[in-house]
C-alpha cells in the first residue's frame, strides 16, 4: 500500500523535529566530517530507502530525528549548512518508504540502498541561496512566501509547488556554476539557472538560484520526422520520444545530440560499414554518467521512457528489413504518455528562523540519483511468443565458438584511499573458521567497486599500468542494458606481452566486467572491460567486487601470505529481481592451503546475498544485502542459482516469486520467497516433494524438482518452446554442456503474456511436469593443458530480440578452460570461452 501525503497535524511533528535539527545544526561538530574549500562542514551518508536518498547528516542528534521518521516510514534528507560564525540553516526532506526493495532483519535502518564510499556523494556549493520555482505557469515562489503551493488544475497548466533553500552567502556565483541541474515536466527540460536576487532579511548582494523556463530541446517534438544532417553532411530522419529497445552499443556521455550523432558517425566510418543504424540523445541525463545510445538494429520501435531525442540512418529507407518509416514513428510518437510530475508539497515555510521542510509524495515519479543518470535509455526487448496451445520440443540447430574472451581495462581508477584495517587480536588471527569474522564486523569500504558519479568524476586519475588479469568464472547474464561477467578468484600483474610475464600485483576473491563492442553479435571473441570503479590504485589493484565484512578483509590480509583467506565466489548466473536489479547468492569459502604441498581445502562456511546495480561508468556495484543468509551446514540455497518469476505486471515488475535452487546429490531442491522479502532468511518456503513448507530441506532431501548430478546450470522459459529448458555441465568433466526441457502437456505462458493467466505462478509448472531425456548441446574444446572445463553457463539476453530468453533463436554460452600456465603469463592460467547456439 502506497502512503497518502502527510496529514497537517504530522507536518506539524515534523515542524518540530526540524527545529530541533536546526538547533542541533548549529552546535559544533569535528567527528567524521569531510571540509570543503570554504571551511563548511558536511558529513555525508545514505539512506535504506527504495528511492536511494543522500542523507547529508550534522551530527548524533539529527541522526536520532533520522531515525525516528525512518522508522515511521519516511526517509530524510537533512542538510546542515555552517556559517563559520556560529549560525545554520538546515533542510530536511522526507519522502514515504513504502515498501523497500530489500528488506532484511539484519541491517539497520542507515543500511545503504546503494554502496557507502568514504567520500561525498553530492558536492554541495556553500556559496549559493537556491530557490527551485515551479515549472511552467507560476512565478517562483521566494523566501517571504507564507502559502502553500497549488497544482492548477482547471486551467490547463500544471504547475508545480516549489521546493525552496536557503543558503545565505555573499561570495558572487561563478560562471562554472551557471547551469547546474535539470526539472523535467513531461515531455520538457528545463535548466536551472543562477540569477542575481535580493532575499528579504540577508544582504543585497546575496544570490539564488533559480528556474529558468528554458527548453534544452529546440528540436523536439517539431523536428520530428524532418531531415538531419551531421557534421559529416550524413542524412539521418528526426526522431522524437522513440526507442529502439536493446540492441545499445556501449553507452557514452556527450554534451549534445549533434556530439551523439558524430560518434555514431565515427563508428561507421572506422568500421567501414553502416553499423550504427542509430543515435539516441537524452537530454534529462546530460549531468549523469551515460546519455547517448548507438543503436545497431532499428527495430521494433517503441515509445520510450525517457525524453529522447534521436536519428536514424536516412539509407535505412532502401532496407525493408530495416526500415523506419516516417509515419511509423508519427504513429508512436503519438502514442507518448504523459508522465506524472513530482508531487511536492511543502508543509512548513521559509524563513531565517526555521529551516524548510519537504514532503515527497510516494506518487512521485522522482528516483535516485544513480537510476536517474545511468538507467538505459532503452527498455527491455520485445519478447515475441510462438502461437498454438502445445510445446515446441526444442532442438539444436547449429553452434559456432568465438574464441577467448579479449580484456580490455579501463585506463583511470578512482581515487580514493581506503580506510585503514582494523586491529584484530591475535585469538582471531589463527588457522580455522570463524563464522564471527563475517557475522560480527560492519562491511569494509575499502572492498566492493566504486561509483562514478559528480562527486568522484573529480577523483579521476591515469592507470600507470595496464593490468594483466587471471581469473576464473564468467557467468553472469543481462542486466538494465548492460551484459555481466562476474569471476571468482582474480589476480592482477603487471603488464605482460607473449615474451614476458607480468609482477605480481594483488588478489582478490571477486571481479566484474561487462561486454564492449557486443562482438558476438558478428561471431567473433568478446571484448569485455572491468570499469574505473574496481581499481584501488593507479598500479591496477583492484578492489573486490563483492563487499567483504572487515573482519574477513583484516584476516586475509594478515593471513593470506600464510594461506588463509576468505572469500566470496560468486559462481551462478545473476537472477534479475526488477528493471535494474539482479541478485546472486554467493558461497562464502575459508580456503586453507598448505604451504608445503600447495594441496587447498575450501570450507563451505555459509551463504551470502548480493544484489547489483550498474550506477554508472563506474560499473556494476555489488551490495552485500545480508553477510550470511544461509548456515554451513544448510542446503547451499541459490549458489547453483535460481529463476525468476514474474508477476502480471511483466518482466521488471516487482510482482511474482524469486526462486533458488538447492543443489546436493542426486539433483536440484527448490526454494522460493517474494521478490520483497529476499534478504528475510524466515520468509522462504521448501519444496519438500509434496507442498511448500516453511522447514528448509534437509542435505538428504530427495524431494528433487529435477535430477541428476549438476556442476553448473541454467534453467529458463523459452518462449519460442512455450516451456522451460534446463542448460547444464555435468559432474563427470566430460567438456560437454547438455539439455533438457519440461514435457508439459500444454504451451505454458507467464502471466504477462498474451493468452497468460494472471493468477499464475509460470515457474511451479516444473513441479508438474517431468522433464524430457538428456541431450547433447555444445561440446567444449578442454583447456590447453587438456583439463576439463568447468563454470559453464547460459548468458540469457545477449542477443536482445534475438535471444532464446526473448523469443528468438541464439544463446551465448561460456565456460572457463585452464591453460596449465602461470597466471603471469600472457595466455594467463586460464581462459574464459565462449560459443553461439543456434535453437531451431
Amino acid at each position: 500500500m502506497k502512503s497518502k501525503v502527510l496529514p497537517s497535524s504530522f507536518g506539524l511533528l515534523i515542524q518540530a523535529l526540524s527545529s530541533v535539527v536546526y538547533l542541533c545544526a548549529a552546535l559544533p561538530h569535528t567527528h567524521s566530517h569531510r571540509h570543503d574549500e570554504h571551511g563548511h562542514h558536511i558529513a555525508h551518508f545514505i539512506a535504506s530507502s527504495g528511492s536511494s536518498l543522500i542523507l547529508e547528516s550534522a551530527g548524533t542528534t539529527c541522526g536520532l530525528i533520522i531515525d525516528l521518521l525512518t522508522a515511521m516510514g519516511y526517509a530524510v534528507l537533512i542538510l546542515y549548512i555552517g556559517l563559520g560564525n556560529g549560525s545554520a540553516f538546515s533542510l530536511v526532506a522526507a519522502t514515504s518508504l513504502g515498501t523497500s526493495r530489500l528488506l532484511t532483519d539484519s541491517t539497520s535502518t542507515h543500511a545503504p540502498a546503494t554502496r557507502i564510499t568514504p567520500f561525498p556523494l553530492e558536492l554541495v556549493d556553500l556559496s549559493e541561496q537556491a530557490v527551485l520555482s515551479p515549472s511552467t505557469g507560476t512565478s517562483s515562489r521566494g523566501a517571504e512566501s507564507d502559502t502553500e503551493a497549488t497544482s492548477s488544475k482547471d486551467s490547463g497548466v500544471d504547475s508545480y509547488p516549489a521546493l525552496h533553500v536557503l543558503i545565505p552567502s555573499t561570495t558572487p556565483i561563478s560562471k562554472s556554476r551557471r547551469e547546474i541541474k535539470q526539472w523535467r515536466n513531461p515531455n520538457h527540460y528545463y535548466n536551472l539557472n543562477l540569477e542575481p536576487v535580493v532575499v528579504p532579511g540577508l544582504a543585497s548582494s546575496s544570490t539564488a538560484l533559480t528556474a529558468a523556463v528554458t527548453p534544452l530541446s529546440t528540436l523536439c517534438p517539431a523536428g520530428n520526422g524532418t531531415i538531419y544532417l551531421s557534421k559529416e553532411s550524413i542524412e539521418y530522419q528526426l526522431i522524437c520520444d522513440i526507442d529502439f529497445p536493446d540492441n545499445d552499443y556501449p553507452f557514452l556521455l556527450v554534451d549534445s545530440l549533434a556530439s551523439c550523432v558524430q560518434a555514431c558517425d565515427t563508428f561507421n566510418i572506422k568500421a567501414g560499414s553502416n553499423k550504427c543504424l542509430a543515435a539516441l540523445f537524452v537530454p534529462s541525463r546530460l549531468l549523469g554518467s551515460n546519455d547517448c545510445y548507438l543503436k545497431y538494429s532499428v527495430a521494433h520501435p517503441t515509445t520510450a521512457k525517457v525524453g529522447i531525442e534521436g536519428v536514424v540512418l536516412v539509407t535505412l529507407k532502401s532496407s525493408t528489413a530495416t526500415s523506419v518509416s516516417a509515419t511509423a514513428i508519427s504513429e508512436s510518437n503519438l502514442r507518448v504518455q504523459n508522465l506524472v510530475a513530482p508531487s511536492l508539497s511543502v508543509i512548513s515555510t521559509l524563513s531565517t528562523q526555521s529551516p524548510v521542510t519537504t514532503l515527497i509524495s510516494t506518487t512521485s515519479t522522482i528516483s535516485s540519483e544513480a537510476a536517474s543518470i545511468t538507467g538505459n535509455a532503452s527498455s527491455d526487448p520485445e519478447v515475441n511468443y510462438a502461437s498454438g496451445n502445445i510445446l515446441i520440443i526444442p532442438t539444436v540447430a547449429s553452434s559456432q565458438l568465438h574464441g577467448p574472451i579479449q580484456n580490455v581495462p579501463t585506463t583511470q581508477y578512482i581515487d580514493v584511499k581506503s580506510p585503514p584495517l582494523l586491529d584484530l587480536s591475535d585469538d582471531l588471527l589463527v588457522v580455522g573458521l570463524n563464522g564471527d569474522l563475517t557475522t560480527n564486523y560492519d562491511i569494509s569500504l575499502g572492498t566492493g567497486n566504486l561509483q562514478l558519479n559528480q562527486s568522484t568524476r573529480p577523483l579521476l586519475s591515469s592507470l600507470t599500468n595496464t593490468p594483466h588479469l587471471s581469473r576464473d568464472g564468467g557467468r553472469g547474464g543481462y542486466l538494465n542494458g548492460q551484459h555481466l561477467f562476474l569471476f571468482c578468484d582474480t589476480g592482477s600483474y603487471t603488464t605482460t606481452t607473449p615474451d614476458d610475464n607480468g609482477a605480481f600485483l594483488g588478489f582478490v576473491s571477486s571481479s566484474v566486467a561487462v561486454d564492449t563492442g557486443m562482438n558476438g553479435l558478428d561471431g567473433k571473441p568478446l571484448n569485455i572491460q572491468d570499469g574505473v570503479g574496481v581499481w584501488s590504485d593507479d598500479a591496477g589493484r583492484m578492489r573486490s567486487f563483492a563487499p567483504l565484512t572487515e573482519g574477513e578483509q583484516s584476516y586475509n590480509q594478515i593471513m593470506q601470505g600464510k594461506g588463509q583467506r576468505y572469500a566470496i565466489w560468486p559462481e551462478a548466473s545473476i537472477i534479475p529481481l526488477d528493471a535494474e536489479t539482479a541478485i546472486v547468492y554467493a558461497p562464502i569459502v575459508y580456503d586453507n592451503v598448505n604451504q608445503e604441498t600447495k594441496a587447498a581445502v575450501f570450507n563451505y562456511t555459509g551463504t551470502t546475498l548480493l544484489s547489483i546495480t550498474i550506477p554508472g561508468q563506474g560499473g556494476p556495484v555489488a551490495e552485500r544485502v545480508v553477510k550470511k543468509i544461509f548456515e554451513k551446514d544448510e542446503v547451499e540455497w541459490g549458489c547453483s542459482g535460481g529463476i525468476r518469476s514474474w508477476g502480471p505486471s511483466g518482466i521488471g515488475g516487482i510482482d511474482g516469486k524469486v526462486y533458488v535452487f538447492g543443489n546436493v546429490r542426486g539433483g536440484l531442491l527448490l526454494g522460493r520467497t517474494s521478490p520483497q522479502n529476499i534478504a528475510d532468511r524466515d520468509s522462504y518456503e521448501y519444496w519438500d516433494g509434496d507442498n511448500w513448507s516453511s522447514v528448509g530441506s534437509a542435505l538428504s532431501s530427495k524431494a528433487f524438482f529435477i535430477s541428476g548430478a549438476f556442476m553448473n546450470v541454467d534453467i529458463f522459459y523459452s518462449p519460442r518452446h512455450l516451456t522451460f529448458i534446463a542448460v547444464y555441465l555435468k559432474t563427470y568433466a566430460d567438456s560437454t554442456f547438455y539439455f533438457r526441457y519440461l514435457e508439459t502437456d500444454m504451451a505454458i505462458r507467464p502471466p504477462y503474456a498474451p493468452g497468460g493467466n494472471v493468477a499464475d505462478d509460470f515457474v511451479a509448472n516444473v513441479l508438474k511436469f517431468k522433464w524430457s531425456d538428456e541431450a547433447v548441446l555444445y561440446k567444449a574444446t578442454p583447456g590447453l593443458d587438456g583439463k576439463y572445463i568447468y563454470s559453464g553457463g547460459v548468458h540469457k539476453g545477449y542477443y536482445g530480440s534475438d535471444d532464446i530468453s526473448n523469443g528468438g533463436s541464439r544463446m551465448l554460452l561460456s565456460w572457463t578452460a585452464p591453460t596449465g600456465l602461470d597466471p603471469s603469463a600472457f595466455t594467463s592460467e586460464y581462459q574464459i570461452n565462449t560459443a553461439e547456439v543456434e535453437w531451431n
